[in-house]
């Protein structure tokens, strides 16, 4: 009743212009051709396409696939030493000169299991005199071990001192010292530097 003249004619514009196919490019001056949705229509009609682009069962494949390219990534960085993709424990300058400090030197530690195997044989045979050698082996073996980490933590600690001065270090040294228990071929990430190869 009270509507103006130009919403008037502007209305009855709408009403008449013809449908377009999407593809076609519309003029932006022209009528659309159809009535402007209301809020709550425009989006509930986007939570439904949002909801049934992808179902549970596409989104778990989906989610496994991007878990085993993730892994996949990971396990290549592991024997490349690719810093991008590495577990979030070995990431950082820190870490990777702790393995490198570690990989460089001979750790009596490293022999452990290869020594703990060779002492439960002897310790086996029903030999008094073995029994006994294996006994004071096994003393001997732990005792080296001890100064050898107690070295290693020391020395590391000094080095990490001198080149990380203002850098979180915390974790470091035990870091170093659980990956001088392990056997070097069997190191992950793979050792990058050489025995004796200063880091």
């Amino acid at each position: 009743m009270f509507r103006s003249r130009a919403k008037d004619e502007k209305a009855q514009d709408a009403d008449k212009a013809p449908v377009t196919d999407s593809s076609q490019p519309r003029h932006p001056e022209a009528p659309k051709g159809r009535p402007t949705p209301k809020r709550s229509q425009a989006q509930s009609s986007r939570r439904s396409v949002a909801n049934t682009s992808m179902t549970r069962k596409e989104a778990a494949k989906r989610q496994r696939e991007e878990r085993r390219t993730a892994m996949e990534r990971q396990r290549q960085a592991l024997a490349s030493g690719d810093e991008r993709y590495l577990p979030a424990r070995d990431k950082g300058p820190v870490r990777r000169f702790a393995r490198d400090f570690v990989d460089s030197r001979f750790n009596i530690a490293e022999f452990f299991l290869p020594m703990a195997v060779v002492i439960l044989v002897l310790s086996m045979v029903r030999v008094a005199s073995l029994q006994n050698v294996a006994l004071l082996l096994w003393l001997v073996v732990i005792v080296l071990i001890v100064l050898d980490s107690f070295v290693t933590s020391f020395r590391l600690k000094k080095q990490l001192n001198e080149r990380f001065a203002g850098e979180n270090k915390r974790g470091a040294v035990a870091y170093a010292l659980m990956r001088s228990l392990q056997m070097r071929r069997l190191r992950l990430p793979k050792p990058q530097v050489k025995r004796g190869e200063r880091p």
